[in-house]
């Protein structure tokens, strides 16, 4: 469904259904690793990776959404890409799609306030990292909403946590 949207708010409809499922995931990523470190990497595929590829998925998912099995596919089709190595995936997704981004540090942030607040003896530290940065100016915008996103949940939790967010630097030759 969020690949499939068209506008924000079908988007951010569709991240708020993947929100507790990832939140979860990462809760329990944090308490296998007892307060150890954890980095978690964002969104990193091509979004073509995720699409159905049936036509009994295709429609599925056209119906879900109110539209015909053609606009679907033409959604579909306009993904494949010559080059998915260096083409719209990991950060540049997250610099076209912020929504993204701030629904995974949501996730993060709200899993690791979950872990500490339990086992208030562990030092959960979350480390974000932003794949797939080829240029400083993708990194410092998806750093900022990133950032930005994660404050906001540890003001509104009323608590200390720490987190840390990095990248590798991911270019071809």
């Amino acid at each position: 469904e969020m690949i499939c949207s068209e506008t924000v708010e079908e988007r951010e409809a569709a991240l708020n259904k993947i929100l507790p499922e990832q939140q979860g995931d990462f809760e329990k990523l944090y308490e296998a690793l007892e307060g150890n470190p954890v980095t978690i990497r964002f969104l990193d595929p091509p979004l073509h990776e995720f699409v159905p590829t049936t036509e009994e998925d295709i429609k599925k998912l056209a119906d879900s959404q109110g539209k015909t099995v053609e606009q679907i596919k033409t959604i579909i089709d306009s993904l494949h890409e010559f080059n998915p190595m260096m083409g719209h995936r990991g950060c540049r997704l997250a610099v076209t799609y912020p929504e993204i981004a701030k629904m995974q540090t949501r996730a993060v942030i709200r899993a690791a306030i979950n872990v500490k607040k339990a086992h208030s003896d562990w030092n959960v530290c979350p480390e974000i990292m932003i794949p797939l940065v080829g240029d400083a100016k993708e990194l410092k915008y998806v750093k900022k909403v990133v950032v930005e996103t994660a404050d906001a949940e540890i003001a509104a939790a009323d608590v200390d946590l720490k987190y840390e967010v990095g990248t590798m630097i991911e270019i071809t030759t």
